[in-house]
């Protein structure tokens, strides 16, 4: 049993971060806009938050300022593409550059620097239920609330929804500083929970498995946890077995979430009437109010 729970509690470590990142993304997605930068996003919060964390000594200030600089990684993305009218795609490309470039240069001091790690309580890391509160409350807000319809209606028909009146445009900024928020927060998690140091590029592609998760769940919330969980049991699971030296590859076992996850996405894109029910009708296309 305490085996069990231990390697519960790993798999349940190993998918909170992907749980913070894909929950914003759904919401960005939501309301129409497709942000391929969480990458960067992410490793900006996570060197940021461990910065912060290290010159204060407070991993929960830490943890702010990791939410602050994914959200002002996704407000640069806001404007050139909501603004500026700017490719989504490309930017969202370019904005993942910029993260790992400039995050390496920020964090070049902190490689090697022990980190200050939130502390658990009674055993047990606080972020993990506060995963589910935000699942719980972007599921509720989404499909029980009015400002949930505005966001669902602003991401299938942007001009329906400016015809009703409602600012397309601040929408989708909110929606998309909330999901750099989130991702923010998913880096530092990263930096001062789940490994409390910083490694250059330590997000390692976890921001396209947010990303990969989002499709994978339809964009529903709770089905996004699920994915995460799954690919959090697949890594840990690789790690075990490599300690067990059967002869396997180390390679392949490192690529083995990575590999399941694209498998998972080829399976659901042949359910093509399931895509294109929960797909919002306008993501990635942008939007120029005409008054």
């Amino acid at each position: 049993m305490d085996m069990l729970l231990a390697v519960t509690l790993t798999i349940m470590t190993a998918a909170t971060p992907l749980i913070f990142a894909a929950i914003g993304e759904v919401v960005a997605e939501r309301s129409g806009v497709l942000n391929l930068g969480v990458e960067g996003m992410m490793v900006m919060g996570a060197v940021c938050g461990f910065g912060a964390a290290l010159f204060t000594g407070s991993p929960w200030l830490g943890l702010l300022v990791a939410i602050a600089a994914g959200a002002a990684m996704a407000l640069l993305f806001a404007i050139l593409t909501l603004s500026l009218v700017s490719n989504q795609v490309a930017t969202g490309l370019a904005l993942t550059l910029l993260g790992l470039g400039l995050s390496g240069q920020i964090g070049e001091s902190f490689v090697g620097q022990p980190g200050v790690k939130v502390p658990n309580y009674n055993g047990f890391d606080p972020l993990i239920p506060f995963a589910f509160i935000l699942i719980w409350a972007v599921a509720y807000v989404l499909f029980r609330t009015k400002a949930g319809l505005v966001i669902r209606a602003v991401g299938n028909s942007h001009t329906s929804a400016h015809a009703l009146g409602y600012n397309v445009i601040a929408v989708r900024y909110l929606c998309v500083l909330f999901g750099g928020a989130c991702a923010g927060l998913a880096g530092g998690y990263l930096s001062l929970v789940y490994t409390p140091q910083w490694v250059e590029n330590m997000t390692a592609g976890r921001g396209w498995i947010a990303l990969a998760l989002v499709v994978f769940a339809s964009w529903w919330p709770w089905r996004t946890a699920a994915g995460a969980y799954l690919f959090g049991a697949i890594s840990i699971l690789a790690f075990t077995v490599q300690t067990l030296a059967l002869g396997i590859p180390s390679q392949f076992l490192s690529m083995l979430p990575y590999l399941v996850t694209i498998v998972a996405l080829v399976v659901i894109s042949g359910n093509r009437m399931l895509t294109r029910a929960n797909t919002p009708d306008c993501l990635g296309q942008p939007f120029v109010p005409d008054r």
